[in-house]
């Protein structure tokens, strides 16, 4: 205990070590979200398809997005609660492995054709992409107010490496899986349960010293030794709990709208006569453009303001639920776009309020509080997955894709009420903390 206790005080001492431990804590974040990428992609590609296959039925086609994100939710409520307690480190890994054991239960599924070891399965896989999501946070724990949006595009943007592999490798593993007499369809979720086993392994090894735990022990050090009362402290508090609703609100929305239209685009491209390289190549295009463009949406979101970019989240998810709706169903090139824009609205949205969120919430409850949002996105991602495949059932691709198109013009109200316009306003406790 007391060398941990000096080892803290050596951080809480020296800006520079802080700095030193924000960009090593953010390399291994990166390498671990190269593998959760790869493992978030395989049931984004082919869940649906695989429910299709062994159900036989088209309208229950959006459960297994709705499960895994329903998963996603006790998980991120799990991983939050942990990480707030015992530090990043474990509460990461822990998702992670929980993610791969998934994985292995839906492979085991297919095989046996069990629908309800399937649906149980998809589940645990859930906590994989709780936790591939949450790891962001991960990279802001040492960041200060002008490199946190970056902090969290650069794990973000790390994601695409798996991410975009993954949805390409849709006919390699599954020829692999058939190869040892396995479903085809199942071949993905072979590559999710290792890649999530090693970004899991790769946390637990080297997120040391653990970032959130230096973090809050700065937090409390500097809270201790400050001199200065906090002016207007009910106004500031006000700010931070708007300053967290606004953000939550802006991920909410996004993740609803971006689950629900991309979840049953696969369906829509096998009933217009598109093989399933086509449905990897859109999806793979989808998945790039929500994680390759945050290194420069990160540095928009510093620069040009947390709220501008959530507005510019809801203007490009509603041109692409147009396109999705009005472009040919047998047109690549409109799908791609389509799903492109869908996936960069996303983007948009996440980073940025991501950064209002991580603005707003104080380190003594940050952890916790960021955990319990991301319980709300996975809820949101749960009801539009789940949502998707019976309207679309009793009525259209089109309908579907543009109720998501006005459902996002939302955003607009929650971000101007939140004021969340420029990031120097939504964290008065932040500022003083840095003091």
């Amino acid at each position: 205990m007391a060398g941990q206790s000096n080892r803290l005080q050596s951080y809480i001492d020296s800006p520079e070590k802080q700095q030193q431990l924000y960009k090593r804590s953010l390399l291994v974040v990166v390498i671990s979200q190269i593998f959760g990428g790869a493992g978030l992609a395989a049931g984004v590609t082919v869940g649906a398809l695989l429910a299709q296959d062994m159900l036989g039925t088209d309208s229950v086609t959006g459960i297994p997005t709705a499960l895994f994100t329903l998963g996603s939710a006790g998980a991120a409520l799990l991983v939050g609660r942990l990480s707030q307690r015992f530090g990043r480190r474990p509460g990461l890994a822990a998702g992670f492995f929980a993610g791969g054991i998934g994985a292995v239960g839906v492979v085991i599924a297919a095989l046996t054709n069990s629908i309800l070891l399937l649906f149980a399965s998809l589940l645990i896989y859930g906590a994989g992409t709780a936790t591939n999501l949450q790891a962001r946070y991960a990279g802001t724990d040492l960041a200060n107010s002008s490199q946190r949006a970056k902090a969290i595009s650069m794990a973000m943007v790390s994601t695409t490496f798996g991410a975009v592999a993954g949805p390409n490798l849709v006919d390699v593993m599954g020829d692999l899986a058939v190869s040892i007499g396995i479903p085809a369809l199942a071949g993905p979720f072979i590559l999710a349960a290792i890649a999530y086993l090693l970004a899991g392994f790769v946390l637990f090894m080297l997120l040391r010293p653990d970032p959130f735990i230096v973090a809050k022990a700065i937090a409390a050090a500097q809270k201790g030794t400050s001199d200065s009362p906090l002016n207007g402290k009910a106004d500031l508090l006000s700010a931070n709990r708007r300053g967290i609703y606004a953000g939550a609100a802006v991920m909410v929305l996004t993740q609803f709208v971006m689950i629900a239209i991309m979840t049953i685009t696969p369906i829509h491209m096998g009933h217009h006569g598109h093989g399933l390289n086509e449905v990897g190549l859109v999806i793979g295009f989808h998945i790039g453009a929500m994680f390759l463009p945050s290194l420069v949406t990160g540095f928009l979101v510093d620069k040009m303001g947390r709220g501008v970019m959530a507005i510019a989240s809801a203007l490009t998810l509603l041109i692409a639920g147009i396109l999705a709706a009005l472009g040919p169903a047998d047109s690549m090139m409109m799908l791609i776009i389509a799903l492109a824009l869908l996936g960069l609205g996303w983007n948009f949205g996440l980073i940025s309020g991501t950064a209002i969120l991580v603005d707003a919430a104080p380190p003594s409850t940050r952890a916790k509080t960021q955990g319990s949002v991301d319980v709300l996105i996975a809820l949101s991602g749960a009801l539009g997955g789940g949502l998707s495949g019976m309207v679309v059932a009793h009525s259209s691709y089109a309908t579907l894709s543009i109720a998501g198109a006005v459902l996002a013009l939302l955003l607009i109200p929650f971000v101007l009420w939140g004021g969340s316009g420029r990031h120097e306003k939504t964290s008065g406790l932040q500022q003083i903390d840095k003091k």
